[in-house]
């Protein structure tokens, strides 16, 4: 596997949490979102041209539709959304009442439905996460007990999920019905340590393997589906949080990061943290669905 030499950054957007980069394989552009600034971003790929789009609300994850629109996961619930219109159409009110917390990680599944979880924003943090499954239908809590709901993604077959619980540094993997939208099987595949690098955003691999941004030690991390780290990749920042396997044969990595992570950034060593970063990691990544909206 490459070193962090083989990323470079693409955008300086100094994002105070940049997340949830997907990929529009029918429009060649990933898609991201900073969390605190209410913005997400468009860029053309690979003649990199960046868009900007303001958002009345926090976004914590998104995720592309069959009709082509975008599912965002805002503060308190989810919603369809055209960019560059004002139209966000209503899917699912989720804890909208529960004032300490927030949607975070989401990504559409192989079974076209939503899925998403809750955090807790206060700190110290407590464990009053959810995930959530959203079809058209509503939203259909899964299970509950977490503290950052982070990290889904799923194996290129559609059989395994993965899940993390970023405070807990916790990865679990689960039985997936991909025409059902079922989970079943929950187990723990790793217990990670801040050094090897608190697991934040995911994404796996046409190999079987899952790639995690470890958060607190600027690298990606790839597990095995048993828990073996057979692989850390420096990154040129000190907290990516969230890969995506980009480009027409998925080979293109795009990778997130934040601007700091609470008062452990040297930014006058890293002035360019929170921006947007390209590489290879010399393996091609799972395919990402689409919801089904229509």
């Amino acid at each position: 596997m490459g070193g962090g030499r083989d990323f470079e950054l693409v955008v300086d957007g100094r994002n105070l949490i940049g997340e949830g980069p997907t990929w529009d394989d029918r429009n060649a552009c990933l898609w991201w979102t900073d969390i605190l600034s209410r913005t997400i971003f468009r860029l053309t790929w690979p003649d990199r041209a960046l868009t900007t789009f303001p958002m009345p609300r926090r976004v914590g994850s998104l995720g592309l539709c069959e009709s082509g629109r975008l599912i965002l996961a805002f503060e308190g619930g989810v919603f369809l959304h055209e960019p560059g219109t004002d139209r966000f159409d209503h899917v699912a009110t989720i804890e909208a009442d529960i004032v300490m917390n927030r949607l975070n990680d989401g990504k559409v599944g192989p079974d076209g439905a939503f899925w998403v979880g809750s955090m807790d924003e206060r700190t110290p943090r407590r464990a009053t996460g959810s995930l959530y499954r959203v079809t058209m239908a509503g939203a259909v809590r899964q299970f509950s007990g977490l503290i950052v709901s982070n990290g889904l993604a799923w194996t290129q077959d559609g059989k395994t999920m993965i899940h993390t619980d970023s405070t807990a540094r916790r990865i679990d993997a689960f039985d997936f019905d991909a025409v059902a939208g079922v989970i079943g099987n929950r187990r723990t595949i790793a217990e990670v340590t801040e050094e090897q690098g608190r697991p934040d955003g995911g994404a796996c691999d046409t190999e079987g393997f899952y790639w995690s941004a470890g958060v607190s030690a600027g690298c990606l991390n790839r597990w095995s589906l048993d828990g073996r780290l057979v692989a850390s990749v420096a990154m040129p920042c000190p907290h990516p949080t969230m890969p995506c396997f980009a480009g027409a044969d998925l080979r293109t990595v795009f990778v997130t990061s934040l601007r700091s992570f609470g008062d452990k950034t040297d930014l006058g060593r890293y002035p360019e943290s929170g921006g947007l970063y390209v590489g290879d990691l010399g393996v091609s990544g799972a395919s990402v669905a689409r919801f089904k909206d229509l």
